[in-house]
C-alpha cells in the first residue's frame, strides 16, 4: 500500500525537479546561458511549438500562393481555365452533334433514303394519294389553245439558240497556247494552256464556286457551276481568290496561275468544261488564242 502511494509522488517529483542547462565556453568555461527547466516546462514548451508550426503552416496553405507548389492543390486561375474550357468543350460536342445531324440528313437526301411522307409529317397539308386511273390527263381547250400559242413563239424566237447550252457564250479563261489538247482516247477531258506563273485566272461565265480548296495531285483546284447544266474546272493554280459559296462574274478573276500539284509539268492552266455530267471540248467553244 505504501507502495503505491509512493509512485505518484515519484511522478510528481520527477515532473518538477528542477534542471539547469548551462552553455559553457569550452576554451574558457566561461558560462555563457543559463536556463533552469523542469521536464514539465520541457514537455510544455515542445508541445506549444508543435502546435504553433502547424498553425502557421495551416496558414501558409490556405491563404498564400505557396499552396501550389504542394501536390493536390491547383491555384484559382487553373481551376477557371479549367471550367472555361468545361464549358468550351460543352459547346463544341453541341455543335459537332448538330453538325452530324446536318450531315446525316443531307446523305439521306443525297441517297434518296428521304420519302415524301417524311419530308411532309410536319406540314398541315396532307398528301393525298391517288392512282393513276383516278386522274383525267387529258388536256383541256384552254390548255391546248396556250400550248399551241407557246409552240408558235418558240419556233420563231430569235434567242432561242441561247437557251442551250452549245450556243451558251463562254468567255475564255486565260489566254495562251494549249499544250495539250482534249482526247477521249487518252482520257485527257479537258485542254492544258501555258501560261506564265502568277497568271490570272478568269472565270468562263456567271455561276457559283462549289470548290475551291487544295489537293495534292493538282494543287489550287476551282470548279464553278453555271447555267444550263454547264461546270468548269480550273487546275494546278498557285492560289485562289474566292472560296465555296461564292458568286462569280464571267471574267471575273478566280485565282492565279501555277505549278502546283504532283501531276503539274509546268506553269499551265488545266482547264475542264461539263455539261449534264458528260465532258466536252472546251475548244468547241472558247478561242484560248
Amino acid at each position: 500500500m505504501e507502495d503505491k502511494k509512493k509512485r505518484p509522488k515519484k511522478i510528481k517529483r520527477k515532473l518538477l525537479d528542477k534542471y539547469r542547462l548551462v552553455i559553457l565556453n569550452e576554451n574558457t568555461f566561461e558560462e555563457r546561458l543559463s536556463l533552469k527547466l523542469t521536464r514539465l516546462n520541457v514537455f510544455v514548451i515542445a508541445s506549444l511549438s508543435a502546435i504553433f508550426l502547424m498553425v502557421v503552416t495551416c496558414l501558409i496553405i490556405a491563404y498564400t500562393p505557396l499552396r501550389e507548389y504542394i501536390p493536390g492543390y491547383s491555384s484559382a486561375a487553373l481551376k477557371k481555365k479549367a471550367t472555361e474550357l468545361n464549358y468550351k468543350t460543352d459547346s463544341l460536342q453541341r455543335v459537332l452533334a448538330l453538325n452530324d445531324r446536318y450531315f446525316e440528313s443531307i446523305k439521306q437526301v443525297l441517297k434518296g433514303d428521304v420519302s415524301v411522307s417524311d419530308v411532309n409529317k410536319d406540314s398541315i397539308i396532307q398528301a393525298v394519294k391517288l392512282e393513276a386511273s383516278q386522274v383525267d390527263f387529258t388536256p383541256s381547250a384552254e390548255d391546248s389553245l396556250l400550248r399551241e400559242k407557246v409552240d408558235k413563239e418558240d419556233k420563231y424566237n430569235l434567242f432561242e439558240s441561247a437557251t442551250s447550252a452549245s450556243n451558251f457564250i463562254l468567255f475564255s479563261p486565260v489566254n495562251g497556247t494549249i499544250s495539250e489538247a482534249y482526247n477521249v482516247k487518252d482520257r485527257h477531258y479537258a485542254v492544258d494552256i501555258v501560261v506564265a506563273k502568277n497568271t490570272p485566272i478568269k472565270s468562263v461565265a456567271d455561276g457559283i464556286v462549289i470548290f475551291a480548296e487544295w489537293t495534292a495531285g493538282t494543287g489550287y483546284v476551282v470548279i464553278i457551276e453555271h447555267s444550263y447544266g454547264l461546270i468548269s474546272v480550273y487546275k494546278h493554280n498557285a492560289s485562289v481568290t474566292k472560296a465555296q459559296g461564292d458568286l462569280v462574274k464571267a471574267g471575273e478573276v478566280i485565282a492565279t496561275s501555277g505549278d502546283e500539284g504532283e501531276l503539274s509539268t509546268g506553269p499551265h492552266l488545266h482547264f475542264e468544261l461539263w455539261n449534264d455530267g458528260y465532258p466536252v471540248n472546251p475548244t468547241n467553244f472558247i478561242d484560248f488564242n
